[in-house]
């Protein structure tokens, strides 16, 4: 069958989705050449999405496997330290009488006896020797308990094909060793073991010394499980596990794109160069930062007996001012009323954004008045309500039949990503927006939603989800308060898997340059990926106690700070894999390797590759410079967590439109879940942008009162309210001409109270 490498990803899945979606008919009246393409597509397609299907589904097995073996034998652990504790207790009787110098030689059996009796003795030692094991060894025995649930384990040998990078060959060879076992092959030559670990050597061979293919399986299953999430083993055909290093960069094209790539990122050519220059930034910053701590009341460092302690006190909570209050009431008293279908309608008129969803043919298939049936599809999906509140009968737009049909070929993630960089470009040429930000920093943060249904696109977290399974909706969001991208993680996996793809991947016209996190969304990697981006990461470290700080010079005297810069950086491992750490930078800018897959790869626990360190010894020099400037400076974390609010305050809105059904996300696969969240994105950028427009127009009106308005007042604004905005209810699609003819509606006159002008 053909092959798609010289295919467009995206014209790819454009392709496969409307062979989905469409009837066979369809397919088959269009032209020679694409029906072909058409279907090869779609096969394809459907190959690499049940390749990542089996690979979700191992992981969640394996992984339940794995675990409720540790949990067992823990468990087992527990239930035998009564009986061992007592044997034990006999066994201290013994050796005490054995330690005495007071007892003869012999004399010690008979006295050994007197205090504890012969059958007693056996007893304790049998019980000794049945319970006290090495460490993992009870793990190992209940793991063995659950070797039924491996019976999956030759049909999806048989049925993925695999391949690996070098460190996942040896591994590779183990699986084609198990496919040929399975199959009843003979054995040729020996059994491949060299990726099995030191822990795992001892189950490979039974109690009479022999070959032991149980632990030899669940030895490749584990490793496999590990060696798939780091990408060293992957399918052949993916959409998600595929080799992240396919694309990379090399040869004449990376010689070509390193001066482009080293001048647009800010770095030098030359890894000594740059090394020389952060070591001097690094060093000039601790020497600053130390001269300022006796002088800054927010920072502590206590010297402990092992080393030394740093905390910074929480930020004084800024009140609002009586001048700001007041311009929140005269601006709610102004903005008008009316209901979320409206507001979605008013906006299309506005700005066209509905003309961004286009049929899955690629086509100009139009039905009359789409645009109403986009935006109630798009209620209906942000909302979770369904169709049943929308639905007329008598209002061909509002039909059953067209909404779903709309649902199934206009709504899909390059379609939500179009009408979402429309509406950021519209909220951007808004006057008002540059009062709140440059459009130069963003933030990153999960919202958590409990998915109820069985399905393998979700994770478990009793934090989050309580006994249910759920999944993390990732967002960026900027300055200016628009949603720029977010990605869905089942679970919730560790945000910074997932920063890079959600800032990489946005296509909106704005660009930013500092990304900001929560806690969990920092490691020393991504620090280091980031400044190689030409990116700031500046994270929010909420224990920054338990940071680490890091030194190039390890004789330099930092004064206060020199028992907390303890560790030192390896600059010889930067250096030596600059060139790769450059070509790995600029793949990722030029868009070549996708994001997610090659950080997993950049991971550094479970045997981390030399550019993995290389780039992690990187990260932790910039972490330490961003450490010292953020203890050194209040502004700086208190714009931090200005950025972070927003995010959240963003959050709250987004579970205020979407009330439908507990709030709890009901779709079983990874594509559903992502448009219906996308739709809850662009619903909540659409009353982001109507909000912006009124309370700009409220503060025009107000300045022609004769108010006197404050610009520190105005930057503390938010177009997050929704108090004005009805979620709820049977909705109608119709808006006043004037607004369809691209006018505002009038602004409520304060004055007037109990009547709603919507």
């Amino acid at each position: 069958m053909p092959e798609l490498d010289r295919v467009p990803p995206g014209k790819a899945a454009a392709l496969a989705r409307f062979a989905g979606a469409a009837k066979a008919q369809a397919v088959a009246r269009l032209p020679d050449d694409r029906r072909a393409a058409t279907l090869v597509a779609f096969i394809r397609t459907l190959e690499a999405s049940a390749s990542d299907d089996v690979i979700d589904l191992f992981d969640a097995v394996s992984t339940k496997m794995f675990s409720n073996a540790r949990i067992n034998a823990k468990e087992a652990r527990m239930r035998s330290l009564r009986d061992l504790d007592a044997a034990s207790l006999r066994l201290r009787d013994v050796g005490a009488v054995l330690l005495d110098d007071s007892i003869g030689d012999t004399e010690v059996r008979a006295a050994v006896f007197a205090l504890v009796d012969r059958a007693a003795l056996t007893e304790a030692v049998a019980q000794v020797n049945l319970l006290a094991r090495p460490t993992d060894e009870s793990y190992f025995v209940e793991l063995r308990q659950q070797t039924g649930t491996m019976r999956y384990l030759p049909k999806m040998l048989a049925g993925l094909d695999l391949a690996a990078a070098p460190a996942g060959q040896p591994l590779l060879d183990a699986v084609d060793h198990l496919r040929r076992v399975h199959q009843g092959e003979k054995r040729r030559g020996p059994v491949p073991t060299s990726f099995v670990p030191k822990a795992w050597a001892r189950q490979l061979k039974t109690a009479d010394g022999a070959f032991d293919l149980i632990g030899y399986r669940l030895c490749t299953l584990d490793r496999l499980r590990r060696a798939i999430r780091r990408r060293d083993v992957f399918p052949v055909r993916s959409l998600r596990y595929a080799d992240p290093r396919k694309g990379l960069l090399t040869g004449a094209g990376w010689e070509a794109a390193r001066p482009t790539v080293c001048r647009t990122v800010g770095v030098a050519v030359a890894g000594d160069e740059e090394i020389a220059k952060l070591s001097a930034r690094l060093d000039l910053a601790y020497r600053e930062t130390a001269a300022r701590v006796p002088d800054n009341d927010a920072v502590t460092i206590t010297k402990t007996a092992s080393a030394a302690d740093l905390s910074i006190a929480p930020l004084d909570k800024i009140d609002e001012p009586l001048s700001l209050t007041n311009l929140h009431n005269a601006i709610d008293a102004r903005l008008p009323r009316l209901d979320l279908p409206e507001l979605i309608l008013e906006m299309h008129a506005r700005t066209g954004f509905g003309a961004a969803f286009t049929h899955a043919s690629e086509g100009n298939a139009r039905a009359e008045d789409i645009a109403t049936t986009i935006c109630a599809v798009l209620v209906a999906e942000a909302t979770n309500t369904g169709f049943e509140p929308l639905v007329r009968s008598e209002v061909p737009a509002l039909r059953r039949s067209r909404l779903s049909w709309v649902k199934q070929n206009f709504m899909r993630a390059e379609t939500l990503t179009a009408a979402n960089a429309l509406l950021v470009a519209a909220h951007n040429r808004i006057p008002l927006t540059r009062a709140w930000g440059g459009g130069e920093v963003a933030s990153a943060d999960g919202l958590r939603f409990t998915v109820p249904v069985r399905t393998i696109h979700a994770g478990p977290n009793p934090r989050y989800f309580g006994r249910e399974r759920g999944v993390t909706w990732y967002n960026l969001v900027s300055d200016r308060f628009s949603g720029l991208n977010a990605v869905t993680v089942p679970g919730t996996l560790r945000d910074s898997l997932h920063l890079l793809a959600v800032v990489l991947d946005q296509e909106t016209e704005l660009r930013p340059s500092e990304i900001m996190t929560d806690t969990a969304g920092y490691t020393d990697t991504i620090f280091g990926v980031f400044y190689l981006l030409g990116l700031q990461f500046s994270p929010r470290i909420a224990d920054i106690g338990g940071a680490r700080f890091w030194r190039v010079d390890g004789k330099a005297d930092y004064g206060v700070l020199d028992d907390l810069a303890s560790n030192r950086i390896n600059t010889k491992l930067i250096v030596e894999h600059w060139d790769d750490l450059l070509r790995l930078a600029g793949s990722l800018k030029l868009g070549v390797v996708r994001a997610t897959g090659l950080t997993r790869v950049l991971q550094t626990n479970d045997r981390p590759t030399k550019l993995a360190r290389a780039l992690q010894e990187l990260g932790r020099l910039i972490k330490s410079l961003y450490m010292l400037r953020f203890i050194d400076d209040e502004t700086y974390r208190r714009r931090i967590l200005v950025q972070l609010n927003r995010g959240e305050s963003r959050h709250q809105l987004a579970r205020t439109v979407f009330h439908g059904k507990r709030g709890e996300l009901r779709q079983r696969y990874r594509e559903g879940q992502e448009d219906q969240l996308g739709a809850l994105g662009l619903v909540v950028n659409l009353v982001v942008l109507w909000n912006t427009i009124y309370i700009d127009a409220a503060l025009n009106q107000l300045r022609t009162e004769g108010h006197v308005i404050l610009d520190e007042d105005v930057a503390r604004l938010s177009p997050l309210g929704s108090q004005n905005i009805n979620m709820l209810g049977r909705y109608a699609f119709t808006i006043p001409d004037m607004v369809a003819r691209g006018e505002l509606r009038p602004l409520r006159d304060p004055s007037v109270t109990g009547i709603d002008d919507a």
